[in-house]
């Protein structure tokens, strides 16, 4: 039986960092040009070189978007592109474009993975790819499992599933509303989510109705699949969201790893899936829901609110940035004040409860409260918090009540 990677997405090095040390066996990531999400940080080539260098210390992977819709200009400097990119070790290149395939093999050697652009949704299309050079298929979101896995039985190509994240109302994102909306491509990185906003509908000389969602859709969730993802054979289980935060990342990455984990060693039970819903609970979400893993997606898949997305049960304080036996260094994020209760996230144990009873500055004043976007020096209280096992780049945060919305994407 096939235990599936756990792909993670990386907006830019601390996030990448984020995802190895909470379980990610490996992360995707975008270079400064050719990908899909030209809003992201986004990684220099001395950044992708470090980055490729710190996941293979760890034993993880680096895969690397190409993905973008390209035209002639843009390929003057490709082969070169691809020729730094074998250089510095990168396992696999994520490719929608023939024309990109071509360079790509004539230049390099670098193993090809096809993008869900590329909407691969059947046995011979695969076949047709594997022939072209292609090693892995992400194929469309508009799939079932048990499809996926058929397409790589019949096939005999590696196949790739999106198992968590927003979802696209087109089909595998081929969508053009930005274009016209903002000037910008979506399908050259410049989507500007023009489909979660609330629209007037006019129908014909009828007065136009309220504001209406009906464009947006939930979110992916995989929770509940993941012993059909083993049973056929998916070789990698994607995390969409390199638009995300840290905190995102590491929830994510840290709850599907403890059930693929679970599930091989056969100890996947609906305490531990009951668990995991709560902990996605506590990320930024548009309500989730199974998406196409089942059965097809209907209009129940629409997220209909119209002022923004659920913030979720608990936010994101910030992130522990030094530790010693006597205290942490935590980046705040929001404001932190004597008194607040909060949550540390270690990489695999249950989150650890904290009521902060002092606040120093980095030159040890004293403090009653803190402004976001600061540092601070949190004394551990008492001995039983000093024995925990807090670390560098556990993520920190804090209940929210009640649930309120955002108009964050």
């Amino acid at each position: 039986m096939l235990k599936p990677e756990l792909l993670a997405p990386a907006k830019n090095l601390e996030r990448l960092k984020v995802a190895i040390a909470y379980g990610a066996d490996a992360v995707y990531l975008g270079g400064q040009n050719y990908g899909l999400r030209a809003r992201a940080d986004n990684f220099t080539d001395s950044e992708l070189a470090h980055g490729v260098e710190y996941a293979h210390h760890h034993d993880a992977k680096i895969y690397v978007t190409l993905n973008a819709f390209l035209h002639d200009a843009d390929f003057q400097v490709l082969a070169d592109y691809c020729q730094f990119l074998e250089s510095i070790g990168v396992d696999g290149v994520i490719v929608s474009d023939l024309g990109v395939i071509r360079v790509i093999k004539r230049s390099s050697t670098l193993p090809i993975h096809l993008s869900t652009q590329a909407s691969c949704l059947n046995s011979y299309s695969a076949r047709l790819w594997k022939e072209m050079g292609v090693k892995r298929l992400i194929v469309g979101r508009e799939l079932s499992i048990t499809e996926a896995g058929l397409i790589g039985e019949e096939s005999g190509i590696d196949v790739e599933m999106f198992t968590h994240g927003a979802m696209c109302m087109a089909y595998s994102g081929h969508c053009t509303i930005s274009n016209f909306t903002a000037g910008r491509d979506s399908n050259r990185g410049g989507c500007i989510q023009s489909c979660r906003l609330p629209y007037h509908l006019q129908h014909q000389d009828k007065q136009a109705d309220d504001l209406v969602s009906f464009m947006s859709s939930r979110d992916l969730w995989g929770i509940y699949q993941i012993s059909d993802f083993f049973k056929h054979n998916l070789c990698s289980l994607k995390i969409e969201g390199r638009m995300k935060s840290s905190f995102y990342v590491a929830l994510t990455c840290k709850v599907y790893r403890q059930l693929i984990d679970a599930y091989a060693a056969g100890t996947l039970d609906e305490q531990l899936l009951s668990q995991a819903s709560a902990e996605l609970q506590s990320i930024p979400n548009r309500d989730y829901f199974s998406g196409s893993l089942d059965k097809p997606a209907d209009k129940d898949s629409v997220f209909g609110q119209l002022s923004g997305i659920n913030t979720g049960t608990h936010a994101y304080l910030g992130m522990v940035m030094e530790t010693t036996p006597q205290e942490i260094i935590l980046r705040l994020l929001e404001p932190l004040a004597v008194g607040d209760e909060i949550e540390i996230i270690p990489f695999q144990d249950k989150p650890i409860c904290w009521q902060v009873n002092q606040i120093f500055s980095m030159t040890g004043e004293p403090l009653e409260s803190m402004r976001k976007d600061s540092i601070v020096r949190l004394p551990k209280p008492d001995e039983s918090m000093r024995s925990h096992n807090i670390t560098k780049l556990n993520v920190v945060r804090f209940t929210r009540s009640p649930l309120p919305v955002t108009s964050e994407v």
